[in-house]
């Protein structure tokens, strides 16, 4: 989701890049959340309302409050570019839909409607950022007169922040994984996230939107393509011991590691 921006200021090509960060954390983190609420939905409809108020959760306190954030600081000035109008009321057009999507979600009666809802929510909102990042950021840092940098200044919501370290994480020390019988969650009842066809700019991101989506005493299959040790020191870092780590399969296409919240 990287895109080079040519902008008439080193401050405001700095500030697209942190737009563009912010864009790949929130659309990994939603990609993990969907992929898991998809697989309760085949796997576990029991854990399906659970899975789907954490995503309801994760919109009402991150994605929307973007969008509002958008339109408060980039639209109004990107509106009175006479190229960039008609793109912008499309835009605008895109966050009622998101919206509307999330109160689907919301309110969604059955598992199958939730992963559907779920779905279309993450496909809409990837291809918005995607306009944002490829049209919308370039054309305000290339405009002389148009401090990005001025106009992000403050703004949390666009560019990203900590919601804190505390909670779940991966060790790769202590417990069994679930693998054993001892209390833990068998492999073959838990969802599993393949990130080997995730776009590499996202896969962390992915990763830790699923896990934010797995509760105390349950676990999550993940599948990669090597062997995730960044990624779990990453885990680690952000929310140290709450995760037991098991190795199921060392290569050579694939690692699968169990991953169980303590």
């Amino acid at each position: 989701m990287s895109t080079l921006t040519i902008a008439s200021d080193p401050q405001d090509a700095a500030a697209a890049e942190a737009v563009e960060a912010h864009h790949t954390q929130l659309a990994g983190d939603l990609a993990g959340r969907v992929a898991i609420l998809i697989e309760a939905a085949d796997r576990e409809p029991a854990a399906v309302d659970r899975v789907r108020t954490d995503l309801v959760s994760f919109c009402d306190r991150d994605l929307l409050p973007h969008a509002a954030a958008e339109e408060k600081a980039l639209y109004p000035v990107a509106h009175d570019l006479p190229a960039a109008r008609l793109l912008i009321d499309g835009m605008l057009a895109e966050h009622r839909r998101l919206a509307a999507l999330v109160d689907a979600l919301r309110t969604a009666a059955s598992p199958v409607r939730a992963a559907a809802d779920g779905r279309a929510l993450q496909v809409l909102f990837e291809e918005h950022l995607e306009k944002e990042n490829t049209l919308v950021l370039p054309l305000l840092a290339g405009t002389p007169d148009i401090s990005l940098s001025g106009i992000l200044a403050g703004m949390h919501e666009l560019l990203g922040h900590e919601h804190g370290t505390a909670g779940e994480a991966a060790t790769t020390g202590g417990g069994c994984g679930g693998a054993c019988g001892c209390g833990g969650s068998n492999e073959t009842e838990v969802p599993e996230l393949d990130v080997r066809e995730v776009p590499h700019s996202l896969r962390h991101a992915t990763v830790f939107g699923a896990i934010a989506a797995v509760p105390s005493g349950q676990s999550m299959v993940l599948v990669a393509p090597h062997d995730p040790l960044p990624l779990l020191g990453q885990i680690e870092d952000r929310h140290p011991g709450a995760f037991a780590v098991e190795y199921l399969q060392r290569g050579p296409e694939a690692w699968r590691l169990l991953l169980t919240h303590r």
